[in-house]
């Protein structure tokens, strides 16, 4: 909205010129986002409190969990609501990328929603039923695959990068489809398994949020997809304005989902945020990259994987518990150690990542 009233200002005033730069209006993205998650966490935090919605924890779970029973939940709504704000105000809402994301983003998030409510309302940790869950992601996670397909203008949107290689694109066809629905779907459940410690899966997705924007950047610039050896793709440059919303608001909800935390963003934020990382790396044709940066999810997504396969098959738990989060709780690491661990291994990863832009 800003961005399109600072374009008919600068016919009046050549200053206005400024805010037509990605840099700055990714760096006014940042900022917004933070600025609306400072603001309104401590009402939000408060509003939870007095209308006691507070975190339903599983039986079957850590008994140092007991204590964080009716901590404030569906924090999640704050981080949607200063990315959703923040996008909207700095990004050119012409571009069909800012919408598919959006609409991924917000419907992740509504379904996230509802699974919280359902756990409240109900007072148990069992939520939306996973047949529904499921559904609903596949709904909204086929929907966003179907038209990034049916309106990619150039031959790279359907491709796949291999990292570290150059000049290797695979054509897709309609198995761009398939890989787009798994990437989102298995994105968005895999920061929904990761945040089970304080903290826990914010972090990991700032990091790995802001390295999207910075792929983001060059693949959208001709001219640094041109020095680095990267394809590139028109338009992509816009989701920078998003991928710094996500920081922003990663951020803000950090300072107070931090260790004790005063408030969990709950489903309705991690399956949001999720969805979010799964789009963007689509978008900016980087989903294996995704999965290097992302290493923690996919180390706790695999761990429920195997956890449950083992025990039906053979009856044993590889396992202590699953997610591998609770494993370490279960040896005795104190949750502390566990979260700022597993930060460091996504700072490592992440700088795998981004060396994938001159490593080929």
């Amino acid at each position: 909205m800003l961005y399109e009233l600072s374009h008919f200002l600068a016919q009046y005033h050549s200053g206005f010129n400024v805010f037509q730069y990605l840099t700055l209006r990714s760096i006014l993205g940042v900022l917004t986002a933070l600025s609306i998650s400072l603001i309104v966490g401590p009402r939000l935090i408060r509003y939870l409190n007095n209308y006691n919605i507070g975190q339903s924890v599983r039986d079957d779970g850590p008994e140092s969990h007991f204590s964080k029973a009716g901590t404030p939940t569906m924090g999640g709504t704050l981080i949607l609501v200063a990315i959703v704000v923040s996008t909207l105000l700095w990004s050119d809402l012409s571009s069909r990328f800012v919408w598919v994301v959006l609409f991924v983003t917000i419907g992740f998030g509504v379904i996230g929603w509802v699974d919280d409510y359902k756990k409240i309302v109900y007072g148990n940790s069992g939520g939306l039923s996973a047949r529904s869950k499921y559904f609903w992601q596949s709904v909204i996670g086929l929907s966003a695959a179907l038209a990034l397909f049916h309106t990619a203008q150039f031959p790279i949107e359907t491709q796949l990068i291999v990292p570290f290689i150059k000049n290797i694109l695979i054509d897709l066809g309609w198995m761009y489809v398939v890989l787009t629905y798994f990437v989102i779907v298995g994105s968005s459940n895999a920061v929904n398994l990761t945040d089970g410690l304080d903290g826990l899966a914010i972090l990991p997705t700032v990091l790995v949020g802001g390295a999207l924007g910075v792929f983001a950047y060059v693949t959208g610039n001709i001219n640094f997809s041109g020095y680095l050896g990267i394809p590139y793709v028109p338009g992509v440059g816009e989701m920078v304005i998003f991928c710094g919303a996500i920081v922003g608001a990663g951020l803000g909800f950090l300072w107070f989902n931090t260790y004790p935390a005063q408030i969990f963003m709950g489903d309705v934020g991690a399956l949001s945020l999720g969805a979010a990382l799964g789009v963007t790396a689509v978008i900016v044709r980087q989903e294996i990259v995704l999965f290097i940066m992302g290493g923690i999810f996919v180390a706790e997504t695999v761990s429920v994987m195997v956890q449950v396969a083992s025990f039906k098959l053979t009856g044993r738990r590889v396992f202590r518990m699953a997610p591998l989060h609770h494993h370490y709780e279960l040896k005795g690491w104190p949750e502390p150690r566990i979260i700022v661990r597993f930060w460091i291994i996504t700072v490592v990863l992440v700088l795998v990542g981004l060396a994938s832009l001159k490593v080929r």
